[in-house]
């Protein structure tokens, strides 16, 4: 099969998919490739922060997902045991400090108001294999595999919205300066109890951080920092002393972590590190979120990136196309409004990580 789009974007993740919706309403035909069958794939940052709240507002998307189901947090605090030491509130006119936003809402949402829009196609279990590129060098396309049939699209342009494994970015080659940090998370969900209230709560273990965060549905996710590739050795073990300072600053959760948590199988190890590509952008080809950026859980930003990595995108990549001028040298337009708060914000995580315990100096 053989089809043709302006703009190719492979990935239909949150960054993916809102910049494929803001390029249709802008008249570019454009389709999205994904691997998943669905909406309803496997995510763990799901928390957005005012700035991505007012870009969905900006392009009246916010309240089609609030319908769905939103969570607003009305704090965070930190804990030493059972005391809260520190306690951070929403500011003056603000009504949180974070907002869940479970994937397949924010993902329904916008899928929701796309629909209709001819410029706009959504190709799900769809893989990409190759990047096509012309006698100039120019990436023009991709061929990707749906369902064992294999499928060529032919683009003007080609975005890298595939996460922080991008296939296209290896396929395009472009060199990635990975950083580690010292930690991987270990990831959980259980059911909350009653009168749990939407804060987002952590404490310090053994220098370590563990944090609670309040999600829709009436659940709470769990991550527990641990050394770097500890895992493999920690899982030799048993699982009940590491859950024990958990059920110690929070009693209340003893009931539903003794029943949902029965065994390290209960837990999924994330492989932490922040990641930069050398270059975003080459003729045609465009990287966007954790393709181009990876961050790391600290402060919940990688989602908020992503998401405004599409926002400032749209525009500038719809005046390209209209201009006729897709160069690398036009499109790095948009690498130069961005690159430099990413690694600000990249050298802020390291900072906050490297200064944990003073978050949770009493106040």
């Amino acid at each position: 099969m053989n089809l043709q789009a302006d703009v190719c974007i492979v990935g239909g993740g949150p960054a993916g998919t809102l910049l494929g919706h803001l390029l249709a309403k802008n008249g570019i035909l454009t389709i999205i490739i994904e691997r998943s069958a669905g909406v309803n794939r496997q995510f763990r940052g799901e928390h957005i922060n005012g700035e991505t709240e007012a870009i969905l507002k900006e392009h009246h998307l916010f309240n089609k997902i609030e319908e769905l189901g939103i969570l607003k947090m009305k704090k965070v605090e930190y804990f030493s045991g059972r005391n809260i030491v520190n306690s951070i509130t929403p500011g003056a006119h603000e009504d949180h400090v974070g907002i869940h936003v479970p994937q397949a809402h924010l993902l329904s949402a916008i899928i929701q108001e796309s629909e209709g829009n001819q410029n706009f196609q959504l190709l799900f279990n769809t893989t990409v294999k190759e990047l096509i590129q012309d006698e100039k060098g120019f990436y023009t396309g991709v061929m990707a595999i749906q369902n064992g049939e294999e499928i060529h699209i032919s683009s003007k342009v080609t975005i890298g919205a595939d996460g922080r494994y991008s296939t296209v970015r290896k396929l395009a080659k472009i060199p990635t300066i990975e950083m580690t940090h010292g930690y991987d998370v270990l990831w959980a969900k259980i059911p909350a109890p009653a009168g749990w209230e939407p804060t987002t709560r952590m404490v310090l273990v053994n220098g370590h951080q563990l944090a609670l965060f309040t999600q829709t549905g009436g659940l709470i996710q769990i991550g527990w920092n641990i050394p770097e590739g500890s895992f493999a050795e920690l899982r030799k073990g048993s699982l009940q002393p590491f859950l024990e300072p958990l059920i110690e600053s929070f009693p209340e959760l003893e009931e539903s972590v003794t029943e949902h948590l029965t065994s390290w199988k209960d837990l999924v190890c994330l492989k932490v590190q922040s990641s930069r590509s050398e270059t975003w952008v080459e003729n045609g080809l465009i990287l966007i979120g954790d393709a181009a950026h990876t961050m790391t859980p600290t402060g919940a930003v990688g989602i908020n990136c992503g998401m405004k990595d599409a926002h400032i995108l749209a525009p500038l990549l719809t005046k390209a196309l209209i201009e006729g001028n897709i160069s690398a040298e036009q499109l790095k337009l948009f690498e130069m409004s961005r690159k430099n708060e990413i690694k600000t914000q990249q050298i802020m995580q390291l900072k906050q990580e490297t200064s944990i315990s003073e978050k949770f100096a009493y106040r």
